[in-house]
């Protein structure tokens, strides 16, 4: 069945291509899209006391959304922005839903699903407890050998909120590792 009715679920993507520092939700709107990432970067931010947070950035063949915005139909907690000029597949939120249906009877789906589901839950828990068990320079060391494609894809700036330290900590850092 899943063959039959895959060229019908392709169809509900959307494809655009978007230049750097587009928003694709806004914090505070409902979620209606669900993004793949053909080509580019982005990231999922919000706004603590009028400073950006960044809290998780996406690459090519991955999937961000305001999921409990999403899921729930509730305000989204952050804001997901391009960090790079990117190609990007939409569906609504109607869409996907209407795939979920269908597909959540056949055991692979519902397995790909709950594995993704696992694996998003699995990076937010190790990220929040490196904040507290780990000094900054250790939390960058982290990143660094668990994703150096982050270090070389995204500003600075945008490391540092992820990191939980304001720009130039983040130069004394890398100062400090360099000597």
């Amino acid at each position: 069945m899943l063959n039959h009715k895959w060229d019908e679920y392709i169809s509900y993507y959307n494809r655009i291509e978007v230049p750097a520092k587009t928003v694709l939700l806004k914090e505070g709107d409902v979620s209606h899209k669900a993004f793949f990432i053909e080509k580019g970067c982005l990231r999922a931010w919000f706004n603590n006391n009028e400073k950006d947070i960044t809290f998780q950035f996406a690459f090519e063949n991955e999937i961000l959304s305001g999921a409990e915005s999403f899921r729930k139909s509730i305000p989204s907690f952050f804001t997901i922005e391009t960090i790079e000029p990117s190609v990007l597949h939409w569906i609504h939120k109607k869409d996907l839903d209407k795939i979920v249906e269908e597909t959540s009877q056949i055991p692979e789906m519902k397995d790909n699903m709950l594995n993704a589901a696992f694996d998003r839950q699995y990076h937010y828990m190790k990220h929040f407890l490196s904040f507290i068990r780990d000094t900054p320079e250790q939390r960058y060391l982290n990143l660094i050998k668990e994703s150096p494609h982050i270090v070389r894809r995204v500003p600075q700036q945008y490391i540092a909120t992820y990191l939980g330290i304001t720009p130039v900590s983040l130069s004394r850092i890398r100062n400090r590792l360099t000597k």
